[in-house]
């Protein structure tokens, strides 16, 4: 029998993606729009199975201890999408767009609408921390929406039942409405599961603007940015800059059904937008 470590309940990692942007879809019924039938998305189901059942707070302790010393090298980011290109699945007859593809999908759609470089970039690089996955991650531990560990979970998360498999639903101080956090303590202090989101965050930081942090880190966190959950944990300044988190959400949901752009065509004004940002050369 396969460990729980080894399983793939995702055929590929872009299925979560899909299955958000579906979630998501504007003008949806509200009837319909927390209808998560297991029987329905048996993958995505698995999926949320092994990420709530597995995300304590030693794991992302262990997690952030392995990843956040940026310890994997240095690379450009042209080079990280790149690699983040092996993640395309052949099999997968549902789209045949490669990695840097989807994230120019995203990027140009927000050059487009006439934001900001720093905005356009935030576009292009929020998905890079998927390269966890080529590290051997399982998805449950890069994708998917994330959520606070050490305190009492939110059904406001997707699959909340789930976490009743969790070690830490067993351990009383994580299951009160602050767990191990002081109330409003702001989301810097908050640990939240571990996944793509955090990486990047970690990996950019030293070069965007705070607008642009916000989005990379809190991107996945649906619970707080779409359903308003966990606000007993977040600051004044939190709520204020999650305006920027709901600014970004929609391009980074409906983006995938966009024109397929021209990559090379638009290499020149992506490598000229990196060099504008960031150093030659990032650690990873």
């Amino acid at each position: 029998m396969s460990s729980p470590t080894s399983l793939q309940p995702l055929r590929h990692v872009d299925q979560w993606d899909d299955f958000v942007a579906s979630r998501y879809q504007e003008g949806r019924p509200e009837s319909e729009f927390r209808n998560y039938d297991p029987a329905a998305n048996t993958g995505i189901a698995e999926f949320y199975r092994l990420n709530h059942t597995h995300q304590t707070v030693a794991f992302v302790e262990q997690k952030k201890k392995e990843y956040l010393a940026l310890g994997k090298g240095k690379k450009r980011i042209w080079e990280a999408a790149e690699f983040l290109n092996q993640l395309v699945d052949d099999s997968d007859p549902d789209t045949d767009v490669s990695q840097i593809e989807h994230l120019m999908q995203t990027s140009e759609a927000i050059r487009k609408d006439g934001h900001p470089r720093w905005f356009v970039l935030t576009g292009f690089v929020h998905d890079l921390g998927k390269v966890l996955c080529l590290y051997g991650e399982p998805q449950w531990a890069v994708v998917g929406d994330t959520f606070p560990v050490g305190c009492a979970y939110s059904d406001q998360v997707v699959y909340s039942e789930f976490f009743a498999a969790n070690p830490d639903s067993k351990v009383p101080e994580y299951q009160t409405l602050h767990g191990i956090y002081e109330p409003n303590c702001g989301l810097d202090n908050v640990h939240l599961s571990w996944g793509h989101d955090e990486y990047i965050y970690h990996v950019v930081k030293d070069y965007l603007p705070e607008e642009a942090l916000y989005m990379l880190r809190y991107h996945s966190f649906y619970a707080a940015h779409r359903h308003g959950a966990y606000k007993h944990l977040m600051s004044n300044h939190d709520e204020e800059m999650f305006a920027w988190v709901r600014k970004f959400n929609p391009y980074d949901l409906y983006s995938k059904g966009a024109a397929r752009p021209n990559v090379q065509e638009l290499r020149p004004y992506y490598e000229d937008l990196f060099a504008e940002f960031f150093s030659a050369q990032l650690d990873w």
